[in-house]
């Protein structure tokens, strides 16, 4: 029997979702989901499938928690001029609020901020990285406070 290790969350979860497994089952009654970071690839603004489920995962869960709102972390990489990595930052916060929206979640319970390149996750060269949106989930009193 040949067993292959994977260390790339990415690749396998690519590879469940190809063989037929569907990350929508994995919701349970009243539990947010664990996922809580979405990376792009340069110059995208645009969620992939698996990233979608994940996020009506959010959505679900918000719908079920009317007290709970969230914060959206847009981010970029430091490549190209920084007025555009803020607007391309914006785009992939509007388009998870978006989708958010869309599934029920009251617009006045998600908040966002986008934030270009001034706050990588990773070393400024590593790129792929730093382009990525972050959930951070507020209570009704942290919510106000923003």
């Amino acid at each position: 029997m040949t067993v292959l290790v994977l260390d790339n969350p990415e690749l396998i979860a690519q590879a469940a979702v190809a063989h037929g497994f569907n990350p929508a089952t994995l919701v349970t009654e009243g539990k947010r989901p664990h996922r809580l970071r979405f990376h792009y690839g340069f110059n995208k603004h645009a969620l992939d499938a698996l990233d979608t489920e994940i996020i009506l995962q959010h959505a679900a869960y918000l719908r079920q928690h009317p007290g709970v709102s969230i914060l959206i972390h847009g981010h970029s990489d430091n490549f190209g001029a920084e007025d555009f990595n803020r607007f391309l930052s914006r785009q992939r916060t509007n388009a998870v609020a978006r989708l958010l929206i869309k599934e029920g979640v009251a617009e006045s319970r998600v908040l966002v901020a986008s934030w270009g390149s001034a706050r990588p996750l990773a070393t400024p060269d590593d790129r792929a990285a730093n382009r990525r949106v972050e959930l951070e989930y507020l209570s009704s009193d942290m919510a106000k406070a923003q």
